[in-house]
C-alpha cells in the first residue's frame, strides 16, 4: 500500500526537495502550502519531472482554522496518514540578541515554528493513529542544540540567529515530550536537522544544498520506526541535544 506524507511549508526550499525525493519513494506527497497559488505551481513543476503522485493542500501552521480545513480536506481524501513532517518555519528579523530583541518578532517565530508544530501534530494525530505504525518528524535545527550553544569553542553559540534557535531548543523538547506520551499508540516522534542548508530563510548562505539538506529527512521518512523515538538526528546519526 503507498504511504501517505503532509509536509507543511513545502511548496520552496527544503520542504519542496523532501517532497520531491519522497515522491520519486514512491509516498503520495500532500504538499502543504500557506499560499494555494505557490502550492500549485511547485505541484506543475513535480508534474514536470513525472511525479503525479502529488497533490497541494493549502494550510497555515499559524492559523488554527486553516489547520482544522485542511485536516477536514484530508480526511476526505484518505484515512490514514503515515508520516507528518512538520517543515515549515521562518528564520525571523535580525538582530536577534536576547538583550534587546524586538518581542513581537520572537512571539512571530515561536507562533510558526513551534506553536504551529505543535497544532498541526494536535490535529493530525488521529489520522497518524489510525496508521498503525506512523511518524512525526519536526525539522530542528543544531543551533537550537543546549550542548552545541554551551561549548565554548561551539560555533553555534555565536549564531545570529538566537531566537530562532531558542524556537528550534522549544521544538525539540516538544519532540521528546510527545514522543514519551505517545510511546503506546504506534505513533514515533523524532527531530532532525538538515544541516546549514542554504535556502531564503538564511539568505541563502548556507553551505549544504537544498538536495543534500533533504537527505536525513527522507531517510527518517523512510526507515522510521516505532521503536526508534524520541531523537534528534542530523546526515550521519544523533545529534546533541
Amino acid at each position: 500500500m503507498i504511504k501517505t506524507v503532509l509536509i507543511t511549508g513545502a511548496n520552496k526550499g527544503i520542504g519542496f526537495e523532501v517532497a520531491r525525493q519522497l515522491a520519486e519513494f514512491g509516498f503520495f506527497v500532500y504538499l502543504g502550502s500557506r499560499n494555494k497559488e505557490r502550492g500549485d505551481e511547485s505541484i506543475q513543476k513535480l508534474n514536470s519531472l513525472g511525479l503525479s503522485n502529488v497533490e497541494n493542500l493549502v494550510i497555515d501552521v499559524t492559523d488554527g482554522d486553516s489547520i482544522r480545513l485542511a485536516r477536514t480536506a484530508l480526511e476526505s481524501k484518505i484515512t490514514k496518514l503515515d508520516v507528518l513532517i512538520n517543515n515549515a518555519g521562518i528564520g525571523g528579523e535580525l538582530p536577534q540578541d536576547f538583550s534587546t530583541c524586538d518581542l513581537e518578532n520572537l512571539r512571530r517565530i515561536f507562533d510558526t515554528n513551534f506553536f504551529g508544530a505543535i497544532q498541526t501534530s494536535q490535529e493530525f494525530l488521529p489520522l497518524l493513529k489510525k496508521s498503525g505504525q506512523s511518524s512525526i518528524i519536526n525539522i530542528s535545527s543544531e543551533v537550537g542544540s543546549l550542548s552545541a550553544m554551551s561549548a565554548p569553542d561551539g560555533n553555534t553559540s555565536r549564531h545570529k540567529f538566537h531566537a530562532y534557535g531558542a524556537s528550534k531548543t522549544a521544538l525539540n523538547a516538544f519532540t521528546v515530550m510527545l514522543a514519551n506520551e505517545l510511546l503506546e499508540s504506534g505513533v514515533s516522534v523524532n527531530s532532525v536537522t538538515p544541516g546549514h542548508t542554504a535556502t531564503d530563510l538564511n539568505g541563502f548562505q548556507g553551505t549544504r544544498t537544498a538536495t543534500e539538506g533533504a537527505a536525513p529527512i527522507v531517510k527518517l521518512a523512510t526507515e522510521f520506526s516505532t521503536g526508534i523515538t524520541a531523537k534528534f538526528f542530523k546526515e550521519n546519526g544523533e545529534a546533541n541535544w
